[in-house]
């Protein structure tokens, strides 16, 4: 019997993040204005907890240069491999995909090292009551890479990183993360909102 994680893919060319790429709006999106993507500007993004990378994919197909930090082994071997098949199907796959930089290792350790104009930091969200209604993929991803019991931490250390802003994305009826300062301003969606904290 397989275990749980083999059959996660990182998937940049097909379903959900295809159909986003296409259809997604620009940067009329939620995350593209939390993250600073207007007209005129492009910030330099760091996102500090890659995950399935859909965001920075996202970011990426809107002209950012991204960086992403992922620090479970199995998530970035994922990832690369997603990267590489995303950028053998050329054209605009490619060119997204060449925007793209992907780094292991911890955020809280890296970030300081990195010049970013905008950090993007999406923990791994609190558990829902009901399982059910957590996604397959999501529930596969908790499993690679467990609790991120750090969240307030790495967000410390982005606050003091940063040159122009933080964002976090979470659960929209979630409580803040205790122990940091309330955020400058937010964009709720229907699940997810971004918590924006302006530095500049």
């Amino acid at each position: 019997m397989k275990k749980f994680d083999d059959e996660l893919r990182v998937d940049f060319v097909n379903g959900a993040v295809g159909h986003r790429l296409r259809f997604g709006g620009g940067r009329g999106q939620a995350l593209a204005k939390a993250m600073g993507l207007r007209a005129g500007k492009t910030p330099k993004i760091v996102d500090a907890t890659a995950g399935l990378g859909r965001d920075s994919f996202l970011l990426a197909s809107l002209g950012a240069q991204v960086t992403m930090i992922e620090r479970s082994k199995k998530m970035y071997t994922l990832l690369a491999q997603g990267m590489d098949r995303a950028s053998q199907e050329g054209s605009d796959f490619q060119q997204i995909i060449g925007r793209m930089n992907l780094l292991y290792g911890d955020a809280k350790e890296l970030l300081p090292e990195l010049s970013a104009d905008a950090v993007l930091i999406d923990p791994m969200h609190p558990p829902r009551k009901n399982s059910a209604l957590v996604k397959l993929e999501l529930r596969q991803v908790r499993q690679i890479v467990g609790a991120d019991d750090d969240a307030a931490d790495l967000i410390k250390v982005a606050l003091g990183s940063a040159k122009k802003r933080v964002v976090l994305k979470w659960p929209a009826k979630a409580d803040p993360i205790k122990g940091i300062h309330a955020c400058s301003h937010q964009i709720i969606g229907k699940s997810v909102r971004y918590d924006v904290f302006m530095l500049a």
